[in-house]
């Protein structure tokens, strides 16, 4: 019996399953030992509103340039609660392993959610395994879920985007999902592309302690990328927007792959940048605080709100044209959160 490699049997509540946890999973993830183990976890719970939320992360190639699989997830929750903000609390963890998975690229996955979950201040406190044949699942799929708490009185949500608010965007765009394709498809860039995935929790709580109720949305550009996501915006709020290509932050090596392959960075996922939406008196201050932290050094003002409208996205290119910014019928770059 190969014991490098995940079995059916470690699925099967058994002795397998139980020393998988017992000598990988759980100490990689947790402090709870065998007496913590119950079929739920108990939370001792602040007072303020909560955010839920929850997601599957089924990225293809499980190791990519800037991560993996594992620190995807961890980044790819804390930051759903972060855009409504709330401070990110607890996680749960739901591995579905693929027959023959390797154990040690099992470690190095859960130790990297180990390292981002702390790094953010935020407990994993339960989780699941399931193992599944092979040939029925890719390796590795994980579901993350978390919980966070709103300890303050702001409305923070797609529907609050307001006529003349600015809309900035913290840092360089479609650096993920290129750096995604990149390792998948094997190309050889002649340059390091690396995913931005990191969690944006503290920079959240920098902007909501700094511009209060100026702040009116944040939104991470992830699948669809900031077009897609400004699109859903502008739906929400019934806005209509205005973009200038010649302030889109986009990384030079970024922006040559996407001319070559034929890609629009508006479109190129993210996951470690933030769109929001500020009143016009804010704006600078936003961008200010934003460059303040590592993670928003290259923030930029990128549009604004027209007006009211039908969610109507305007691009003033780099010729001095204009082109409408509409939804993409399926997607670019598949698997690639």
């Amino acid at each position: 019996m190969n014991s490098d490699i995940i079995l059916l049997g470690h699925g099967s509540g058994g002795r397998l399953s139980h020393q998988l946890l017992d000598e990988l999973i759980i100490p990689a993830l947790s402090e709870s030992g065998s007496a913590g183990q119950n079929d739920a976890a108990l939370l001792d719970t602040p007072s303020g509103r909560l955010a839920f939320t929850t997601d599957s992360y089924v990225v293809d190639p499980v190791f990519f340039p800037g991560g993996n699989i594992g620190d995807l997830a961890v980044n790819g929750t804390i930051n759903d609660l972060a855009m409504m903000g709330a401070e990110p609390l607890w996680l749960s963890v739901g591995l579905i392993l693929e027959e023959g998975f390797s154990k040690n690229e099992l470690a190095v996955i859960l130790a990297s959610m180990r390292k981002a979950a702390d790094s953010a201040g935020v407990r994993i406190v339960t989780g699941d395994t399931k193992v599944v044949p092979r040939g029925k699942a890719d390796r590795i799929f994980i579901n993350t879920s978390g919980i966070g708490v709103i300890l303050h009185d702001l409305e923070i949500h797609g529907a609050n985007a307001r006529p003349g608010d600015s809309i900035i965007v913290s840092g360089t765009i479609g650096d993920h999902g290129i750096a995604v394709m990149a390792s998948r498809e094997g190309l050889e860039l002649g340059t390091s592309i690396k995913s931005d995935s990191a969690a944006l929790n503290s920079l959240v709580a920098e902007l909501v302690a700094g511009l209060g109720s100026n702040l009116h949305v944040l939104r991470d550009p992830t699948r669809g990328g900031v077009a897609t996501t400004l699109k859903e915006i502008a739906q929400q709020s019934g806005v209509d927007l205005l973009l200038r290509e010649d302030s889109l932050p986009v990384k030079t090596a970024v922006k040559g792959v996407c001319s070559i392959l034929g890609l629009d960075p508006l479109y190129v996922a993210n996951e470690g940048k933030m769109l929001l939406f500020a009143a016009p008196e804010s704006s600078a201050r936003a961008v200010e605080l934003l460059k303040l932290n590592p993670l928003g050094i290259d923030a930029a003002i990128i549009g604004e709100v027209t007006g009211k409208g039908s969610g109507r996205i305007s691009l003033e290119t780099s010729s001095g044209g204009f082109r409408s910014v509409e939804m993409l019928s399926g997607e670019q770059l598949p698997r690639i959160c």
